[in-house]
């Protein structure tokens, strides 16, 4: 263990064995490992911006064991906004000063692909200065098949259509088997690294997510990161690592032994050691509950993610995001916790220091 402990404090390269080694220092010798190279990095600065998410549907094609949010047994109200319900939550968004909408939702087969373009074009029209995120490699893998498009296609449109960068959803775990059992049927784990890294070649960023807390185990964890460190080797394309953490309410996959604390703190410590190549690690207050990610700054993350608004993929799950937080209440948190709060863009340019 000294011998990893030194290379992660020369700033050398660890591989998949000595990262599985790093869960058995105790959390606060291993916090302290990522904390350091947080704080060489971005000292006490965490980012967030201020965002709102939109789910345009719930109507899926695929049926994924950990969902609650897609229209099914356990959430028998199936919707679809209209451009103009889409719009008038942007108009509104405007008003409270958003600077990203992050537009993620379901596999919908009734959704046309201009259905999907128009309304990406139309708030760009009408909102050129707010940056669109949207589609995750999951979507964008439905939509080429659905349509009989190619990858490159699909990432065309987009880009024509006024989309600025992607989100990381979809990736779910990249171990083929543990996807089987999750969400069979869904984008492969080669398929969603294809489809970031064409993304990345037309010159676009966008980041990275990994669902954990289910049914995986650590070694799967620490594959997945590995397998996202050699894409980011090869592009530099992502922004940030988000760990998101399985949310229990409303599914299929039944898992009795949830994740501690001390775990999920864990395991954001490791990915800040294996992710060297990664400017940003974010605590996604979503997933993670405020209170563990206000925590998680100590653990090498450097990023809360923002205000979000309105959240109902994860929220249908469990988690208290449903509101969003205000941004009052999001920048006197991070204070309070004794970092710095930094309002950022979308590409994580700085835009005002609280």
């Amino acid at each position: 263990m000294k011998k990893i402990i030194e290379k992660v404090k020369n700033n050398e390269r660890v591989d998949l064995k000595e990262a599985l080694r790093l869960y058995d220092l105790d959390l606060f010798s291993l916090g302290s490992l990522a904390n350091d190279i947080r704080e060489k990095r971005w000292q006490k600065k965490s980012f967030f911006n201020i965002n709102r998410h939109i789910n345009p549907t719930n109507i899926c094609k695929d049926i994924c064991k950990f969902c609650a949010f897609s229209a099914s047994r356990k959430n028998p109200n199936p919707y679809t906004l209209t451009h103009d319900e889409i719009l008038e939550i942007v108009k509104n968004s405007s008003k409270e000063g958003i600077k990203e909408v992050h537009i993620v939702s379901a596999h919908n087969p009734n959704a046309s692909l201009e259905w999907y373009m128009e309304i990406f074009s139309k708030i760009k029209n009408d909102y050129p200065h707010i940056h669109i995120k949207a589609l995750t490699a999951a979507e964008i893998d439905f939509l080429a098949k659905e349509h009989n498009k190619s990858y490159e296609e699909i990432i065309d449109l987009m880009i024509k259509n006024g989309v600025d960068s992607m989100p990381g959803g979809g990736a779910e775990i990249f171990d083929q088997e543990i996807r089987d059992y999750i969400c069979k049927g869904k984008v492969s784990s080669k398929e969603w690294l294809q489809i970031h890294e064409l993304w990345h070649k037309r010159g676009k960023k966008s980041n990275a997510t990994m669902l954990f807390g289910h049914v995986e185990k650590r070694v799967h964890r620490v594959d997945h990161m590995i397998r996202l460190r050699e894409l980011q080797d090869k592009t530099g394309g992502f922004n940030a690592f988000i760990p998101l953490v399985y949310q229990r309410e409303n599914n299929y996959l039944n898992v009795k032994n949830f994740l501690s604390s001390q775990e999920i703190l864990k395991t954001i410590a490791i990915s800040r050691i294996v992710l060297d190549n990664f400017d940003h690690i974010k605590a996604y207050w979503v997933t993670s509950t405020v209170n563990l990610s206000l925590v998680a700054q100590n653990f090498g993350a450097d990023d809360l993610d923002g205000t979000i608004q309105k959240e109902s993929i994860n929220s249908a799950a469990g988690a208290k995001s449903a509101k969003g937080l205000a941004l009052k209440l999001f920048v006197s948190l991070i204070k309070n916790s004794g970092y710095i709060p930094v309002e950022r863009d979308s590409l994580y340019n700085e835009l005002s220091i609280y």
